[in-house]
């Protein structure tokens, strides 16, 4: 029984640790920091509409600072260009409140991931179960392998051979979260403008990456332990 109720626990850690890897790529993505290296990416596609460079650097930050801030959409619905026409429209404001909702969800899934995983390695060392513990965390490693290598095929295959392989990942990822077509908007949009479809390709492919090094990480740096 009780040999049973360890090996539970471990296929618990072995679960949590893809949730643990995708929050942490989520949160180094949701820095301006992130922003420059993606501007400056060769052949980004620029704004038809007249966006430059240095007007995504200037305006982007805002959009990610209001996801994990506690502002009121007004921190967005305030902003204007310099006629004082506003940044964005009704439409874009509601979606942004949306992907708030649904970016705080998935931040508080990952602290919570990462107390978990916390509190069981303590216990682990109490209850002279490390080993336990270690099998849990190099089984979540490869399981995070598995699915960051499944995500980056779907990007590149979108990238290289067809765009509608991504698209349809795309969409399907929408109607997972979001309700209807509300993430759906004109190019002359700013939210469009500022994030094109190739800024989303990116960071798929950047997620993966960062979960992927996590993943193997955890799956060869555990594999004597």
């Amino acid at each position: 029984m009780k040999n049973q109720m360890f090996q539970i626990l471990s296929l618990l850690i072995t679960l949590l640790i893809p949730l643990a890897l995708i929050g942490l790529a989520l949160r180094l993505l949701l820095t301006t920091a992130f922003l420059h290296i993606e501007y400056n990416m060769p052949r980004f596609p620029p704004d038809e509409y007249g966006f430059t460079k240095e007007d995504r650097l200037k305006w982007a930050p805002y959009a990610l600072k209001y996801l994990v801030n506690n502002a009121d959409i007004s921190y967005l619905g305030d902003l204007t260009f310099d006629d004082g026409t506003p940044l964005y429209n009704e439409r874009e404001l509601s979606h942004m409140e949306d992907v708030k909702r649904v970016t705080k969800g998935a931040l508080n899934v990952w602290y919570v991931t990462l107390a978990i995983l916390l509190g069981l390695g303590i216990w682990s060392k109490i209850a002279h179960r490390e080993q336990t513990y270690r099998q849990g965390l190099r089984r979540g490693g490869w399981l995070m392998v598995g699915l960051a290598a499944a995500i980056g095929l779907i990007v590149i295959v979108g990238i290289v051979i067809n765009p509608n392989v991504f698209w349809g990942f795309f969409t399907a990822f929408h109607k997972l979260f979001f309700e209807g077509d509300s993430w759906l908007f004109l190019y002359s949009d700013t939210l469009i403008r500022l994030f094109p479809i190739r800024f989303w390709q990116d960071v798929f492919l950047f997620a993966a990456v960062i979960a992927l090094g996590g993943g193997l990480t955890l799956g060869t740096g555990l594999e004597k332990g």
